[in-house]
C-alpha cells in the first residue's frame, strides 16, 4: 500500500504494508538514517521524532496511523543551526552520542511550547529519553542554553 507522507517540508510516498513503523519507513524506505532504533519498545526515545510538531516514538507509530507533517533530525537544520543543535555542540553533550538523536527531537518539542522551561519541566519531558552513558546534567544545561539562544535570537530579530 502506498502510503503519502509530509517529511521535512517534503512530498513523499512508501509502499509498505499498513502496520510498518514509521522508523523503519525512515530509515529503509526513504533513506533518512538520523532516527535512530534503540529498543523497539518506546521506552528509550532513540527514535524520536515530530509529527505535527509532537515528540513521539517512530518505533511504536504504525505509518497508517501517520496523517501529519513528520520532521526528523535531519529536518531541524541543514546546517546544525537549530539553537538545540548550536547548544549540544557548544556544551559537548554527547559521549557515545547514539540517544541524542531522540534527545535533541525531545529537547525541540519541549522547547517549541515552553521556550523557557525550568529544571524540573525539562526532567520531566526528556524522562522517556535515555542515555546509558549519563549526560543527563549536560543534556539539561543544553535545553536551558537552547533556550537562551533562542531567546537572543528573538530579541535580535525584533530589534
Amino acid at each position: 500500500m502506498a502510503f503519502n507522507l509530509t517529511v521535512n517540508g517534503r512530498s513523499m510516498t512508501a509502499d509498505v504494508s499498513a502496520d510498518t513503523p514509521l522508523l523503519w519507513v525512515l530509515r529503509d524506505v526513504l533513506n533518512l538514517k538520523g532516527t535512530k532504533f534503540g529498543c523497539g519498545i518506546g521506552q528509550c526515545g532513540a527514535c524520536t521524532v515530530h509529527l505535527n510538531g509532537q515528540a513521539v516514538r517512530a518505533c511504536q507509530t504504525p505509518v497508517s496511523t501517520v496523517n501529519a507533517p513528520i520532521t526528523t533530525i535531519e529536518g531541524l537544520s541543514t546546517n546544525g543551526s537549530h539553537p538545540v543543535q548550536q547548544a549540544w555542540q557548544e556544551l559537548d553533550v554527547p559521549q557515545c552520542g547514539y540517544c541524542q538523536v531522540g534527545q535533541i527531537m525531545s529537547a525541540t518539542a519541549l522547547l517549541s511550547t515552553n521556550p523557557t522551561p525550568n529544571d524540573a519541566a525539562i526532567d520531566r519531558a526528556m524522562s522517556g529519553n535515555v542515555c546509558r552513558c549519563g549526560t543527563y546534567v549536560r543534556i539539561r544545561e543544553a535545553i536551558n542554553r537552547a533556550a537562551e539562544l533562542t531567546r537572543n535570537n528573538s530579541s535580535k530579530e525584533s530589534l
